[in-house]
């Protein structure tokens, strides 16, 4: 039976769309069967933000926009805060939205909320279809927005009417053909839904030629853009390379941005070798040089950036991660590429601004800089000794012993047991962040964690997408004890689906980011303490398997026990209960 959700389904299959996720309901129950018979595999979350999430993490790693839908009014609501944060990471994606029935808005039916108005501002851009033959160009035209420019989420509303069949509605509404009785009022309003039914169905498009005269006139005006575009990135790195031949300590920090084309990223490596200054990795930009890279430095940032003489900002704006560009070196020359003329200029002028692709920026560069061997040699001397010594001191804090698990310890055994193909998912404060000084990503399209909007709540849902579209890597969710709260009934979702995702909690029964400044400065423990609760026995309810671990002489057995179980389909959660640690203190931004 032909109806609305079989053709939201064929136009995703247009797209190269291969995964949907959700958590149903009926407003959108004939979207979830058209993918279910179009061969779309369909995920089913617990939460509609882990819809979202896994949507997202679908987009990072495969570089076709993910999709997720949800439900008419709570479900749209609930799915808000994952989609401001895909905007802000900058992360292409399509949330479809059931919708009450396009006759019964304002009239109390179930669900029915100013949807529309709530979305626009944490997407780039949002649509309502009023017409089952409107769907198809409007979800072409909303996958073309969220990839180009800037990246990001956007919001494709479906009125429940639209997405189901015909003669359901038709039946619904009392205008099956022949129905007869009642009186005036009832022949105008019987008239007037059958009037309406006929538009909602009609299969005839508005202006034909008109719009194909638009289309060809985007064609040509993106053609032109473009080449202006190609021109101004080219001019840009000449002026780059010349000062980059005068630089005797260059430092390249890569953001999210430089890894969106995943075609590019084996010439982009190249580039990087041919430029050899020193170079420090951000956001989903970790892993692009491997573990070992010699050009990689992984400590020691803020140092290397007030020492600068040249300071290439690839896709990284100048935020509070940067402390509003305090840490770079006020005489550096200072370049930036990056997607967004907002980010390029945000806190410090750029000596070059260059307003595009950063991969593609950097590639340029790459070709108008003459390689030489030990250019920059003493001043990686300089980074490779203040690494070291940096190395030397987590060394150091990983042998402390308090009685429980250290957290240091824990994560650096982690890393030398990772597999060259292991995806890593950051959920968390204090123990992520540690994480992030520990673990190193094996490759590119290795890392997720929220971005620059440090969301809790994203591990379940980028797990999830992590674990669709690499169904052959090994999934490993570092999870916070407090932010594993948020998502820990996805291990649900995992049992079903036979996903074999492990789950690291590193559970020291506080929210320790928060309580470490929090009680030293206030004196005050209040709304930051937890207890070291039983989170093995929550995975092993619904589903899954689960280690508790809290002898530092059983890391490596639960690790291999983990896996094992991981390899047969079957989720796993390692609670591990942690030692205070001050690894991090004083580390607290806004």
């Amino acid at each position: 039976m032909e109806h609305g959700g079989l053709i939201v389904a064929e136009s995703l299959q247009a797209q190269g769309v291969k995964h949907l996720y959700t958590l149903c309901g009926g407003h959108i129950s004939p979207i979830l069967s058209g993918c279910k018979q179009r061969g779309i595999k369909v995920w089913d979350c617990r939460h509609e933000a882990s819809a979202v999430f896994a949507a997202d993490a679908t987009s990072r790693l495969s570089g076709i926009p993910g999709v997720a839908a949800v439900t008419a009014g709570p479900g749209v609501t609930n799915a808000i805060t994952a989609l401001q944060n895909a905007q802000q990471a900058q992360s292409p994606l399509i949330l479809l939205g059931g919708a009450s029935a396009t006759v019964l808005r304002g009239r109390g039916s179930l669900q029915d909320i100013d949807q529309m108005s709530l979305v626009r501002p944490v997407v780039k851009a949002a649509w309502s279809v009023s017409r089952v033959r409107d769907i198809t160009s409007v979800l072409d035209e909303a996958f073309a927005v969220a990839a180009s420019g800037v990246p990001g989420p956007v919001f494709v509303e479906l009125p429940l009417d639209v997405l189901y069949p015909e003669a359901l509605v038709r039946e619904w509404y009392g205008t099956k053909s022949g129905e007869q009785g009642g009186g005036i009022a009832r022949k105008v309003v019987r008239s007037y839904l059958s009037h309406h039914t006929d538009q909602l169905f009609d299969p005839e498009p508005d202006h034909p030629m008109l719009g194909g005269l638009l289309q060809r006139g985007r064609r040509l005006l993106d053609a032109s853009g473009s080449q202006v575009a190609q021109v101004n990135l080219q001019a840009m790195a000449a002026l780059t390379a010349r000062y980059l031949r005068q630089a005797q300590s260059p430092v390249i920090l890569l953001g999210s941005q430089t890894v969106t084309q995943a075609r590019l990223i084996p010439a982009l490596v190249a580039g990087l070798e041919r430029l050899g200054a020193p170079v420090f990795l951000s956001g989903m930009a970790r892993g692009l040089l491997g573990p070992r890279h010699p050009l990689q430095y992984r400590h020691q940032r803020k140092q290397a950036l007030r020492q600068a003489d040249l300071i290439i900002l690839a896709g990284v704006p100048c935020d509070f991660r940067l402390d509003y560009g305090n840490h770079l070196n006020r005489k550096a020359t200072l370049v930036s590429a990056n997607l967004s003329h907002h980010d390029l200029f945000k806190n410090r002028l750029p000596k070059v601004p260059v307003l595009g692709h950063p991969a593609d920026f950097l590639l340029q560069l790459a070709e108008q800089f003459p390689p030489e061997a030990d250019r920059f040699s003493a001043w990686h001397d300089t980074l490779t000794q203040a690494d070291a010594a940096r190395n030397s001191e987590i060394d150091a804090q990983a042998l402390e012993q308090k009685g429980r698990i250290n957290p240091i310890h824990l994560l650096q055994t982690l890393d030398a047991f990772l597999t060259d193909e292991a995806v890593l998912v950051a959920d968390g404060g204090d123990f992520v962040a540690t994480a992030a000084y520990t673990l190193r990503p094996r490759q590119p399209l290795s890392w997720l964690d929220p971005g620059v909007f440090g969301t809790l709540g994203v591990g379940g849902g980028f797990a999830l997408g992590a674990a669709a579209c690499r169904p052959d890597a090994e999934i490993w969710l570092i999870y916070g004890d407090g932010s594993s709260a948020y998502s820990l009934a996805e291990f649900d979702t995992f049992a079903r689906h036979g996903r074999g995702v492990i789950a690291l909690i590193g559970n020291d029964g506080c929210w320790n980011q928060i309580a470490r400044d929090q009680v030293e400065v206030l004196h005050d423990d209040v709304g930051v303490m937890l207890r070291q609760s039983a989170y093995h026995a929550v995975a092993k309810g619904y589903g899954g398997e689960a280690f508790l671990l809290d002898d530092p002489q059983k890391i490596e057995s639960t690790f291999k026990a983990a896996r094992r179980l991981a390899q047969q389909g079957k989720p796993v959660l390692i609670n591990a209960m942690l030692d205070k640690s001050d690894f991090r203190k004083g580390s607290l931004s806004v």
